[in-house]
């Protein structure tokens, strides 16, 4: 059995490379039953900012930047590290006696600071260049069901040779149905400009970028061994689509963009200040096969409510030229505030009005300024017959995680919403890259 690790029980993890004769005992006994949903602790919100009659534990903390999580049927919680832990970049953290907070963690494996996903008893981690995934094997025995941890040798290369890059490298994952794994591969640009970010400079047309960057990609979740190919190319046109998920209750792919930045500093004579601090709109889109929304030569406009020429193609703030010939969003959120993860959410756990949905992360602006900076909060979007259905709510807020009332550096925030996951019996888990956070929210009642 890989050793585990104890965390302490004000929660900081301290970390050691033997294992504890104690958790491996309990562990052999079966004793990582699935603990109860009931919390015997009095309801406090570990400092988040949420709605009336949510509560939320400290799950851990004094992780090494967890960005996407995932939470598997026995309540164990994966994490994918931005910086490695022991030579490895994923986490298993489990809570073994109910009280909200882990005391069992173990590090394994490869990935990397990107996409995490769970499917039919594997783990998939998305590193940059590759994609792994990670047998989750289940037992039953006198004392109730429990998951052995994965072994860091256990690793099983799904798809290999994504496109190596230094910017927008995060990768988003979703598996479907039908066994489907898709891959967001993020553009390295912000427009496709001959010069990236140089002011003036013109945009590449047609994009070299979208041959093998900008888009989402299509394998199989089964097949050892892939390699990227542009050929599997299942959706283009998108900058940076890490928030990806796939929801099944509608049976679809969706995913939340990160717009371009600069419209302002880049074009001042088309663009103000004020332009340039709120747009373009960050946009939730429908994933489908085929579909094209525009990167690099269009951006969305929320007060328009359209697609927009940029001004690298010889936009103006108004000229729509090509762009309603694109794939349009479904929904649309304020400028700059990067959504990193997304994850959909059914039943009577949470009740009316954050129920039957999908919540968002933002991980926060740095390019609002003269303004505040921006974003630091999930929100909930609720869903109706398989689209948006309602203006979205702020669902954990702003002050939160930045710990002031105006930010204008995101490097000041204390914390950062970075990954989302919903538990076996519905509560909510929120990553925090920024303050090494993992949170478990429930619905406790006014």
């Amino acid at each position: 059995m890989p050793a585990l690790s104890r965390i302490s029980p004000g929660g900081s993890a301290r970390r050691h490379n033997q294992g504890s004769a104690i958790a491996s005992a309990l562990f052999a006994a079966g004793l990582f039953a699935l603990p109860s949903p009931s919390v015997a602790a009095a309801c406090d919100t570990a400092g988040l900012r949420l709605p009336a009659g949510y509560c939320a534990t400290l799950f851990a903390q004094d992780n090494d930047q967890p960005r996407h999580i995932a939470v598997g049927p026995d309540g164990t919680v994966y994490a994918n590290l931005s910086r490695p832990e022991d030579g490895h970049d994923l986490l298993a953290m489990r809570d073994s006696n109910g009280d909200g907070k882990a005391d069992q963690t173990h590090t394994f494996g490869n990935g990397g600071a990107t996409g995490l996903t769970l499917h039919n008893g594997w783990l998939y981690a998305a590193g940059v260049t590759d994609i792994w995934r990670y047998p989750i094997s289940h037992k039953t025995d006198s004392n109730g069901p429990s998951t052995d941890m994965p072994a860091s040798d256990s690793g099983q290369r799904v798809v290999r040779n994504l496109p190596m890059q230094r910017t927008h490298a995060a990768r988003g994952l979703a598996v479907d149905d039908h066994d489907h794994l898709f891959v967001a591969i993020g553009a390295p640009s912000n427009a496709c400009q001959k010069a990236d970010r140089v002011p003036g400079s013109m945009g590449q047309d047609p994009c070299p970028l979208l041959k093998t960057h900008g888009g989402v990609w299509q394998f199989s979740a089964s097949q050892i061994g892939q390699r990227f190919s542009p050929d599997k190319r299942f959706a283009t046109g998108v900058r940076n689509l890490f928030a990806l998920a796939w929801d099944t209750q509608s049976a679809r792919l969706y995913g939340v963009q990160m717009g371009r930045d600069q419209l302002d500093s880049l074009w001042p004579k088309q663009f103000n200040t004020k332009q340039g601090v709120n747009l373009p709109a960050e946009v939730l889109l429908a994933v489908e096969q085929d579909s094209d929304f525009g990167w690099p030569y269009c951006y969305y406009d929320n007060q328009k409510q359209a697609n927009l020429l940029n001004p690298e193609y010889g936009g103006d703030a108004s000229k729509v030229g090509t762009c309603d010939t694109f794939a349009p969003p479904i929904a649309a959120y304020p400028a700059h505030w990067a959504p990193m993860a997304m994850a959909f959410k059914y039943g009577d756990s949470f009740p009316a009005p954050f129920n039957n949905g999908a919540f968002i992360a933002f991980h926060g602006s740095w390019n609002r300024a003269p303004a505040p900076q921006g974003g630091f909060q999930v929100i909930f979007q609720p869903f109706a017959d398989g689209k948006p259905s309602g203006q979205w709510r702020t669902f954990a807020g702003e002050q939160g995680f930045t710990g002031e009332q105006t930010l204008r550096s995101p490097s000041a925030a204390d914390h950062r919403p970075s990954g989302l996951a919903v538990g076996p019996h519905g509560a909510l888990y929120i990553s925090d890259d920024r303050g090494g956070a993992i949170y478990r929210v429930t619905y406790q009642g006014q």
